[in-house]
């Protein structure tokens, strides 16, 4: 059964790149296969776009800039809220594709296309509200203002793990502020972002304002980073490819923003009830199967109910179920490639070489050879793998500790600085802690943080520049100054 038999409009399927309004394929002969990390059968096959292909890109995106940013704010809209309206429509197929080449379980993927299209709406509207200012003149017979105007052409470059709405969280703040886009997927989950293309071609999203470009990740990223016309990068993936790319934008000195690695702390309080707190971080650590930047990948609990938040926590986790995402009532999927379940295990076993307890992850219990079960690690130590590395797997570490201030350092204790958890009812605990964290986001007694609302970002290693909110669409644009004088007012000095 092909995957385009999968779905009730099988033109969302597309194995071509997408640029200037085209469904373009390779001219070198070059192509990737894509496969299903829950069977491992090949789903398709993208093309590797050519170097000069990629600089057609920008030409497209270049020439459409002038027209899209000429439309009035709420003609843009109108047409960002037809995409919006597509994505609602064929939402069960979107989840479906995205399944097939992500693995997290349908009721999961669902979701994603429910939060990615809130993007496109919220910023649809967002775009209307770009104001300027006017400032009160110290210059004589002059007014002073500001105007706000689109950056040009963005970059985005998105990753695997949310193939749907990193790219709408991206493309549509970038759109709505009147910059045209080239969005290069990962080449692990191309078909999400292609059926996007398709669908934003059925809303009336003119020729070039949206491309997506595959091809070799480090040739598409040189070309787009060293090219002068694109004014704007943002980027979500790892610390160690973000800080190349930030290097290679440089010369340019373009606009970037960057979402990158995470290790979040999920801080449990004294006063806690155990079980509460065991079932809300078992909640925040296995989403995604755990490859999420906001996974609680370091559990601190309080000595005083340590071994009780223990019990609690494995018995939440036993109760989870790993298989394929598109049978049955699954809570998690396979992880992406066997180069994660390897990676998953050498964290594992780091852990257990230096002292770590194996409380339960019985891996000969694993559906498939992409799957790995839910581990569970007591006495994480500063010196493992699991305190300093973004395991992005189903791999919970819990440690205890004795008081506030040992927890806030202990928090601190990593280069990243995305999000956290605080899990407490004391709200003196709750301000102290909240305040002493170095993370651009904190989340107290929720596992929930996130929206199109929510200015998303971290601080150290984890990134720069914030994603939503109203801060969200101030990453594609520029603050123009005017001062307009008085003609004849100007005397001759």
């Amino acid at each position: 059964m092909t995957l385009s038999s999968k779905l009730s409009d099988p033109r969302l399927f597309r194995q071509y790149a997408y640029v200037d309004g085209k469904w373009t394929h390779g001219e070198g002969g070059r192509e990737e296969a894509v496969f299903d990390p829950a069977t491992g059968e090949a789903l398709g096959h993208i093309p590797w776009l050519e170097a000069h292909q990629i600089t057609a890109a920008v030409d497209a995106a270049e020439a459409a800039f002038v027209h899209w940013r000429a439309l009035r704010a709420d003609e843009r809209c109108e047409r960002l809220l037809a995409w919006y309206d597509l994505l609602q429509a064929h939402r069960e197929d979107l989840a479906t594709l995205m399944t097939l080449e992500q693995g997290k379980p349908l009721p999961d993927a669902r979701g994603e296309v429910e939060y990615g299209a809130s993007f496109v709406r919220w910023f649809a509207e967002e775009g209307k509200r770009t104001f300027g200012q006017t400032i009160p003149s110290p210059i004589p017979n002059a007014s002073l203002g500001t105007i706000k105007e689109p950056v040009g052409i963005a970059a985005l470059i998105t990753p695997w793990n949310f193939p749907l709405a990193m790219i709408t969280r991206k493309a549509a703040a970038a759109m709505a502020a009147g910059c045209t886009v080239i969005v290069k997927p990962a080449g692990e989950t191309p078909f999400s972002a292609l059926a996007l293309a398709e669908l934003a071609e059925r809303a009336g999203i003119p020729a070039g304002v949206f491309n997506v470009v595959l091809g070799d990740p480090p040739e598409v990223s040189r070309i787009l980073c060293g090219e002068d016309r694109v004014k704007a990068l943002s980027f979500t993936g790892s610390t160690r490819v973000g800080r190349l790319l930030l290097e290679q934008c440089a010369n340019t000195v373009k606009r970037v923003s960057l979402e990158l690695g995470g290790n979040a702390p999920f801080i449990v309080g004294p006063d806690m009830d155990p079980r509460e707190a065991a079932f809300a971080a078992v909640a925040a650590k296995f989403q995604t199967a755990g490859q999420d930047c906001l996974a609680a990948d370091r559990i601190l609990v309080h000595e005083s109910i340590h071994d009780e938040f223990v019990a609690h926590f494995a018995e939440r986790m036993a109760a989870l179920t790993v298989g394929n995402g598109l049978e049955g009532e699954i809570d998690l999927g396979p992880l992406i490639h066997r180069q994660a379940v390897e990676k998953a295990a050498a964290i594992v076993d780091d852990a257990l070489s230096k002292g770590a307890t194996l409380v339960a992850g019985d891996q000969s219990q694993a559906p498939g050879e992409n799957f790995f079960m839910p581990v569970l690690l007591t006495g994480v130590t500063h010196d493992m793998k699991i305190w300093h590395e973004e395991s992005f797997a189903p791999v919970a570490g819990i440690t205890a500790y004795a008081n506030d201030d040992q927890v806030i350092e202990m928090a601190n204790d990593t280069e990243y600085g995305l999000a956290a958890y605080i899990y407490t009812h004391d709200i003196r605990r709750i301000w102290k802690i909240m305040r002493a964290l170095e993370f651009g986001m904190v989340s107290v007694n929720s596992v929930k943080m996130t929206g199109p609302p929510v200015p998303f970002g971290g601080v150290k290693h984890s990134g720069l520049g914030r994603e939503g909110g109203v801060t969200g669409i101030d990453e594609y644009l520029e603050t123009k100054y005017y001062c307009l004088g008085a003609l004849g007012s100007v005397s001759g000095s």
